[in-house]
């Protein structure tokens, strides 16, 4: 364990903070789909990704879900260290995108490291201006872009992620993250197909236009 996190945040945390953080954590590796935070609960861990990602989603019981914004690695979830300053349940759910590993740190370390390492504050800051982007952006999607629109920031979103211009995820599933029906997906990819931005394959989706 010691080794991996001194790897990923070698540059991120200075040395005294890296010791202490390999000394209180635990790792957890997930896989595919599992959530790893649901609506309701309390924080007593805060992640810190070193593989994979994972995505956070806001739910209405009325209108269904949407996806705020994806953490990769290196990252931690901003709306987590919300809930742990103040004590409150989460407001989101959290499901793996895809495999990998994540630091689980004590809650109680939280205002500890804020006051005792700059590298730790800085982070958290960053942390949460970066998320603040990110939301920002998708209440300018819901708000500004038509669906065409939304989908190619989810499919251009979704290549960056797995760097990869080929794109497993189902209509349906797309459909899902978009709040949408699979009709109106799939209808949209063929456009865009036929726009030569993708192409659309049995089991894939390539992305043609980044």
């Amino acid at each position: 364990m010691e080794h991996i996190i001194r790897n990923k945040y070698r540059s991120t945390f200075e040395e005294k903070l890296l010791e202490e953080i390999i000394e209180v954590s635990t790792i957890k590796d997930f896989k595919e789909g599992e959530k790893l935070m649901e609506i309701g609960e309390y924080i007593k861990k805060i992640p810190l990704l070193l593989e994979g990602a994972i995505k956070i989603i806001r739910e209405d019981q009325r209108e269904g879900e949407i996806v705020l914004y994806y953490i990769e690695e290196g990252d931690t979830c901003a709306m987590t260290l919300t809930c742990c300053l103040g004590e409150t349940k989460s407001q989101v759910r959290s499901i793996a995108e895809r495999d990998g590993s994540v630091v689980l740190v004590p809650v109680g370390k939280m205002d500890e490291w804020l006051v005792k390492y700059k590298s730790w504050r800085n982070f958290v800051l960053n942390s949460y201006n970066n998320r603040m982007n990110e939301m920002l952006t998708a209440i300018d999607s819901l708000a500004f872009m038509n669906m065409e629109e939304r989908l190619c920031n989810l499919l251009r979103s979704k290549a960056k992620i797995y760097n990869s211009r080929f794109i497993n995820n189902t209509h349906q599933e797309l459909a899902d993250e978009l709040n949408t029906s699979r009709v109106v997906i799939s209808r949209i990819l063929k456009t865009l197909e036929n726009e030569g931005i993708i192409q659309l394959n049995r089991k894939y989706i390539e992305l043609l236009k980044p």
